[in-house]
């Protein structure tokens, strides 16, 4: 067994309650960490703990049957404590959604098992070098009635952290299949070479396959343009832009801090201290009203993947269309909280001097961590996209169920 199997909060409501504590501790040290390119081990036994991990796990499979807009609400608030955090848990998250949706085998039931007793799934889709973002070269080679594995994959996100990788691999006729592995496999080796000047503590680099044993069981079919697939799609969108929400709350907490406990009015203000001059006021105003706005349009979406959801589960007839208007709600989502989240950012540091760019501070990680997030897609792509979807009714890149 990759991992040991926790006594975990069972209910929805045991765990949702338990998420500001955790947050709390997760925040301790957090800028600091970041500043020395600690890996946050330590919180993800914490979230291993508080049984977030299985919040998605429906009743039918003795799961906390929590919404959507449950897990993004908890994933918001441990982002404001640490980005990374929040970020990293984002290959688990895509793997509980389709676990959820997906019909019964005995596959998925162990999948399930280990879910519920604590463990976090990490993995990898994409590799570095291909002729475009997004191909998939590494291959199953068979041996007898087993596989082995050879090759590398990149953005790992979590891996580190995790007890089991979901990885995407051609299969003997080249179709791509995702592999469930325990992270612990010889041959296996999770290297941090993520180099990115933001999300620096996600984990993100690679993992090495050096004649790896597979197995037939551990071999899973991968269709991305089904309404599963679709839908995990678009909730892992929303779970970067959640990383971003969480990232300007912290930039509204720590610009907020910052004028209290540091802040002087300059030499040409009137007011008689930093939190009584007008112009920091404003600036903190609009930093709290992007903010709001964030969250709200985050949560709304939400509310649009659990109609999907719940669609897909239902067999609805109806199901395409709410998974089609996910995926644009996602997208519009993306596009507009991508500028008011980089803007809060940049604007944080005219409510300071010169002393709001200390590196004793670390402010500028959360513009560097929200600009990191918004490159993992083609966001002028998906804007033209969302145009001609709005002009012409096409849904081609919509339907696809990838990355983009």
């Amino acid at each position: 067994m990759a991992h040991t199997v926790l006594q975990l909060p069972r209910t929805r409501e045991a765990i949702l309650a338990g998420i500001p504590a955790l947050a709390d501790t997760i925040a301790q040290g957090a800028a600091q960490r970041e500043a020395d390119r600690s890996l946050p081990h330590e919180a993800f036994r914490l979230v291993r703990q508080s049984g977030l991990g299985a919040l998605r796990i429906g009743k039918a499979d003795g799961g906390p049957d929590g919404s959507v807009e449950d897990l993004i609400g908890a994933l918001a608030t441990l982002a404001a404590a640490d980005s990374n955090v929040a970020h990293a848990l984002r290959i688990h998250f895509n793997a509980t959604e389709a676990l959820r949706l997906t019909p019964p085998s005995p596959q998925r039931q162990l999948q399930v098992q280990r879910t519920l007793e604590g463990a976090l799934f990490g993995g990898a889709y994409t590799e570095r070098g291909t002729e475009r973002a997004g191909l998939t070269h590494t291959a199953l080679v068979r041996e007898g009635d087993h596989f082995r594995l050879s090759g590398r994959k990149f953005y790992a996100t979590g891996t580190a952290f995790s007890d089991y990788a979901n990885v995407s691999v051609l299969d003997e006729e080249g179709t791509l299949v995702t592999l469930n592995l325990p992270v612990d496999r010889e041959g296996i080796a999770i290297l941090d070479d993520w180099d990115g000047f933001g999300q620096r503590l996600t984990a993100s680099g690679s993992i090495v396959f050096t004649d790896v044993l597979v197995h037939a069981h551990e071999v899973q079919p991968r269709d991305a343009g089904s309404l599963v697939g679709r839908h995990t799609s678009a909730l892992r969108q929303l779970h970067l832009v959640t990383a971003a929400a969480g990232a300007v709350r912290n930039v509204l907490a720590d610009a907020t801090r910052y004028v209290r406990e540091h802040g002087r009015p300059a030499l040409h203000s009137p007011a008689a201290t930093a939190r009584e001059d007008h112009f920091n006021q404003l600036v903190v105003g609009e930093l709290a009203a992007a903010s709001h706005a964030i969250d709200a349009l985050v949560l709304d979406n939400a509310r649009w993947l659990d109609r999907s959801a719940q669609a897909i589960a239902a067999g609805a007839p109806q199901a395409a269309d709410l998974v089609l208007q996910g995926a644009l709600a996602t997208a519009k989502t993306q596009t507009v909280v991508a500028r008011l989240a980089l803007g809060a950012a940049e604007r944080m540091f005219e409510a300071g001097g010169a002393s709001a760019t200390s590196s004793r501070h670390n402010f500028d990680r959360h513009w560097r961590n929200i600009r990191t997030i918004f490159n993992h897609n083609p966001l002028l792509q998906k804007t033209r996209v969302l145009g001609d979807y709005q002009l012409n009714g096409v849904t081609t890149h919509l339907e696809e169920g990838r990355v983009f």
